[in-house]
């Protein structure tokens, strides 16, 4: 069960969300190939997941009565890898083989080939259907699990998606969370160049979803966020975190040219270098 949220658990939190960043970038270089921005971006929720709001057993990954994680956007797997990795699912030592053959860890997540991953990812869109059938499935076995959907801002161009809300809405799935990455970026730019979203909580809140607006990269908001969710009797939730790409790292944030590309050695030396003073001055904090 979650503990307290005190000012010890927030600073414990804050470190790991650092250390994430640190092996997202170790991943990523040693892959040579994958997504920098997003991942880095995620860190702080992921990190707040894994080790505070997800009732869930790394040692009995297939327990009954764990909540469900899925993630839709399934290119930002660094992430997800990163925080499995660091809250016991498997060795941390196997980060490395990001993407290699043979590896555990492809470039989308692949149901089966780890503990805990609920679902494969890859065509952006789907994750919100797949959800959306746990959570009634767990409505229907009387189960009292939440079904947290993570998605990114881009794959909102897809008609799947809107389906998916409105279908939602009309089962009044209030166990059912999604949280949506608002970087604003994606492949080919920004969101708002592409295929403009704004403004999205008011078009959800339009689909009779409850809608609720953070910073996505602080950990305290984004857990009260949570809490206040699960205080919704008769809707789901959909929580627009507003991340920054590339998190963490100067020379990456807000630019969408990282969104899916690894550092080199030299950029990767850099990130890394940023990342530990930035441990340095949370520790001190």
């Amino acid at each position: 069960m979650p503990q307290e949220l005190n000012e010890e658990k927030l600073k414990d939190l804050k470190n790991k969300a650092n250390k994430v960043r640190q092996l997202i970038i170790e991943m990523l270089v040693e892959a040579g190939s994958g997504h920098s921005g997003g991942p880095l971006g995620m860190a702080d929720i992921f990190t707040a997941f894994y080790f505070h709001i997800l009732n869930h057993d790394p040692k009995n990954p297939d327990w009954d009565d764990r909540d469900r994680l899925i993630l839709s956007n399934g290119h930002i797997c660094p992430v997800r890898y990163a925080t499995m990795a660091l809250s016991g699912y498997f060795p941390i030592k196997e980060l490395k083989t990001l993407r290699k053959i043979n590896s555990r860890l492809q470039g989308h997540p692949h149901c089966g080939s780890l503990p805990g991953l609920e679902t494969t990812s890859g065509p952006l869109g789907e994750g919100l259907s797949q959800a959306i059938g746990m959570a009634l499935a767990g409505r229907m076995d009387k189960k009292s699990y939440y079904v947290y959907c993570l998605t990114s801002d881009g794959e909102h161009e897809e008609g799947n998606t809107w389906e998916a809300v409105m279908f939602a809405a009309k089962n009044k799935l209030n166990n059912l969370i999604q949280v949506i990455d608002r970087n604003y970026i994606q492949i080919d730019g920004t969101t708002e160049s592409v295929m403009p979203l704004d403004p999205l909580k008011e078009k959800y809140e339009s689909f009779n979803w409850n809608a609720i607006e953070i910073d996505g990269n602080d950990i305290k908001s984004f857990i009260e966020a949570i809490a206040k969710a699960k205080l919704v009797p008769d809707r789901p939730t959909i929580i627009i975190a507003r991340t920054i790409p590339g998190k963490g790292v100067s020379f990456m944030e807000n630019d969408y040219h990282w969104h899916g590309k690894p550092p080199n050695k030299e950029e990767a030396a850099r990130a890394l270098n940023e990342l530990r003073v930035l441990q340095e001055k949370i520790q001190n904090e």
